[in-house]
């Protein structure tokens, strides 16, 4: 996975990032392209986990990243890191976008590079496939804010850290959500999956 330019590391690591952030303000077009290069994954995958379908999200994922150049001008590396910050944008986005076209989750097409590039075996590749669209069921049957972490922290990639701030929560919190959604999801998928009841017992 790319690294975020989030504000979560520490020490020199973080001045860099500060540079890109503040050249992208600026207008800087190299700066701008390292945001989209480095973001773009993480905004597609927290789109396509909460639309189901992949043209909607990549059609939501570019509006984000309009939306992110609209914003970048008053964004404030200090109060927020800058990955909890884009996906604030991406969120209200994709509520947005459901809002307008009425659509919820489609449970539909799955990314490529979700499957195992280097397995062969197309049956082993089908039932990963099969496995992870089950999976995609289960999270949407989940209440939304725990939903909301599971997805922000397994789709998106963000850190506990980078998912509070984007929910404007205690991290504490997101780590007891993620706790409980993650128990609810081996309870949903125990019955087709019973290797996942024998890890609860």
């Amino acid at each position: 996975m790319t690294k975020s330019l989030s504000g979560s590391d520490s020490g020199s690591d973080w001045e860099p990032q500060r540079r890109v952030i503040e050249a992208a303000q600026t207008g800087d077009l190299e700066a701008l392209a390292t945001l989209y290069d480095t973001h773009i994954n993480q905004v597609y995958r927290y789109a396509l986990a909460r639309l189901g379908n992949v043209q909607d999200a990549e059609d939501v994922a570019e509006e984000i990243f309009l939306k992110m150049l609209h914003g970048l001008p008053n964004y404030e590396w200090r109060k927020v890191p800058f990955a909890a910050w884009l996906m604030r944008i991406a969120r209200n986005e994709v509520i947005s976008f459901a809002r307008r076209n009425g659509k919820r989750n489609h449970h539909g097409e799955l990314p490529e590079d979700l499957l195992d590039r280097g397995n062969n075996d197309p049956v082993e590749n089908a039932e990963r496939q099969l496995a992870l669209e089950d999976l995609r069921k289960a999270v949407e049957l989940l209440p939304e804010a725990q939903r909301e972490v599971i997805i922000l922290r397994f789709a998106a990639g963000l850190s506990v850290a980078d998912t509070a701030k984007a929910l404007a929560k205690r991290e504490n919190n997101v780590k007891v959500l993620q706790h409980k959604g993650m128990q609810r999801l081996q309870v949903l998928m125990a019955p087709k999956y019973p290797e996942l009841a024998q890890r609860q017992a």
